[in-house]
């Protein structure tokens, strides 16, 4: 019998075999896939490299601004008026702060130098969702590295640059001033904006998540500095015109005073002042009284001072002449229901007396003669009905002069001595180089002319009216005249006295004067045109001649040394203070 045993090999499992299909799935997967990681690394290498690239530097890459240096400011002579001085920002990154727990010694320390109280600086501490919060903008460099000193995490400071008035309050209202950001917010900072301001660079800085630079990787784009601007203005005349009205408000208790001193030759202004005024440099506290330049902004009635106009325009159309014979009527005269009068009885009276005792009554008949509407014309022409489009300036305003359809004989009598009509302190002296040249009126500008040339003007009156006004306002200034407080040694002056109540509401406030004074100098050969314009002067002693007549001499004489400007009067050592000095009356 047989046996069947096992071989003696071993037996080994089966291995299954894997289908082709799917090895081939697997493999052509494994490339595709490698495929598609490859073409995506081409695609971020290649096509969004720099997409990706700005990306990532955006995370800790900044550009940041380089102020554009402010162009400066200066007067004729090359007085800076408007500089550029360095200054700090002082800023806080809250977070830190918070981390690095000041003492109560730091905290008062530093409040103590940026002028804060320790609550307000711990209120700004307590900022938890802010990354940068300012303590104090243009501060001095010497504050901030005390500053620094202190040693608190987390406090910083950072460059900038602060607007400085080396002039102070001497010409505020002409320069203006910037705010915090470095924008002109009046005056010329405000007018002259686009050119002084420059164009901004840019700086490319690396910096951490709270904002603190790391490295400077170098300029962008250089920053353009802004242009200069040259002022027509003489800080030697500004100073005293400034003078001269801080004596006239503080000694006669006056609200306020301006006044404006013009070059005939250029017609650029030399001086322009008001006062009271502010220091641009601490603007604290102060409101629109003082920030307003009134000489541009206000309206005011002024009075005595418009006789000349009317009167010439009489003379240029051969009605009168400087002899003709007035009838003064014992100083009353009733046109319609109205009367108007004078502050002396006078009877006859010639036109140059009309103007030396300052009558009413003549003027208000001589202008009577006038056609209204070329009276109206003549306003217009001389620049009282509009404002000023050849002076670029912030809150130039028209003057109030109602169409000559409408006029009244009173209306018509009335506004030939200032009365019933509104103008302002720029158009007022404006006017008055029409008598200083000869019958024309000269452009004007705050600017320095670049030759300073004589310009040509525009035709008013003929010459001959025009000398022979400046001979009758001469006359003013001379006994007899309304004016012999206007008087100058060496110098022969002429001009005229305005004084008029002050409008409030709708009509006339008689407990409240306007006193004014416009004139010219030398007689001889004019050179300057000055006016001054009082508010609110004490009752009593509230008239033009006895308020801004003084003040004008005071102008002038000064003025004329200072610009070596040649006597043309005989030498004397005191002027003339006896006469009628008379007052205009209302």
């Amino acid at each position: 019998m047989s046996r069947n045993f096992p071989s003696s090999k071993t037996n080994k499992p089966a291995v299954p075999k894997l289908e082709a299909w799917r090895s081939s799935f697997l493999l052509a997967f494994i490339m595709l896939s490698m495929v598609i990681l490859a073409l995506w690394a081409v695609r971020l290498q290649l096509i969004e490299n720099d997409f990706l690239q700005g990306k990532g530097e955006a995370r800790y890459s900044r550009l940041l601004e380089i102020a554009a240096p402010r162009g400066k400011i200066y007067d004729r002579n090359g007085v800076v008026l408007a500089a550029n001085v360095p200054a700090r920002a002082i800023w806080i990154v809250p977070e830190e702060v918070q981390a690095a727990k000041p003492s109560a010694t730091q905290l008062a320390n530093l409040a103590k130098l940026l002028d804060m109280s320790v609550s307000d600086i711990e209120k700004r501490i307590a900022r938890d969702n802010k990354k940068f919060v300012y303590l104090r903008r243009q501060d001095s460099p010497e504050v901030a590295d005390q500053i620094k000193a202190l040693g608190i995490k987390g406090v910083n400071s950072q460059k900038e640059v602060k607007r400085d008035y080396p002039q102070g309050e001497l010409f505020a209202h002409l320069t203006g001033f910037t705010n915090i950001e470095g924008k002109g917010q009046e005056a010329m900072e405000l007018v002259k904006e686009a050119s002084i301001q420059g164009e901004a660079g840019t700086r490319k800085v690396l910096r951490d998540r709270l904002g603190n630079v790391l490295e400077d990787e170098g300029v962008v784009k250089q920053a353009e500095p802004g242009q200069d601007v040259t002022l027509s203005l003489d800080a030697r005349v500004q100073y005293i015109v400034f003078n001269a009205l801080r004596d006239v408000v503080e000694v006669q208790h006056a609200k306020s005073a301006s006044a404006m001193v013009i070059d005939t030759q250029t017609g650029e202004v030399l001086a322009l002042a008001n006062y009271p005024t502010y220091d641009p440099n601490n603007r604290s506290g102060l409101t629109g009284d003082f920030l307003r330049n009134r000489a541009f902004t206000d309206v005011f009635e002024p009075g005595s001072t418009f006789k000349p106009f009317a009167i010439s325009l009489a003379l240029d159309e051969k009605l009168i002449t400087p002899s003709t014979i007035i009838d003064a009527q014992g100083g009353r005269m009733t046109i319609g229901s109205s009367t108007i009068s004078d502050s002396h009885p006078n009877g006859a009276l010639t036109v140059e007396q009309v103007i030396q005792k300052s009558s009413n009554i003549g003027t208000s008949k001589i202008a009577l003669k006038l056609d209204r509407c070329d009276m109206w014309g003549m306003f217009d022409k001389v620049g009282f009905t509009k404002a000023y489009k050849d002076i670029e300036f912030p809150g130039v305003v028209n003057g109030i002069v109602r169409p000559c359809k409408n006029w009244q004989p009173i209306e018509q009598a009335t506004m030939s001595y200032g009365h019933g009509i509104a103008v302002s302190l720029l158009q007022l002296t404006h006017a008055y180089t029409v008598f200083a040249r000869d019958g024309e009126l000269v452009p004007l500008t705050l600017l320095k002319r670049a030759d300073s040339k004589p310009v040509e003007g525009i035709r008013i009156f003929s010459a001959q009216t025009a000398i022979a006004m400046r001979g009758m306002m001469e006359k003013v200034t001379e006994p007899g005249g309304t004016a012999l407080k206007a008087q100058v040694i060496g110098y022969r002056v002429a001009g005229k006295t305005g004084t008029a109540y002050k409008v409030e509401g709708n009509g006339y406030n008689k407990s409240k004067y306007v006193a004014s004074f416009a004139g010219l100098a030398p007689v001889s050969k004019p050179r300057i045109v000055v006016a001054v314009m009082v508010d609110e002067p004490p009752r009593g002693n509230h008239f033009g001649g006895q308020i801004a007549a003084p003040a004008f001499s005071q102008i002038v004489s000064e003025t004329l040394r200072t610009l070596s400007i040649a006597p043309d009067a005989p030498y004397k050592t005191s002027i003339s203070t006896d006469g009628d000095d008379v007052a205009e009356v209302f």
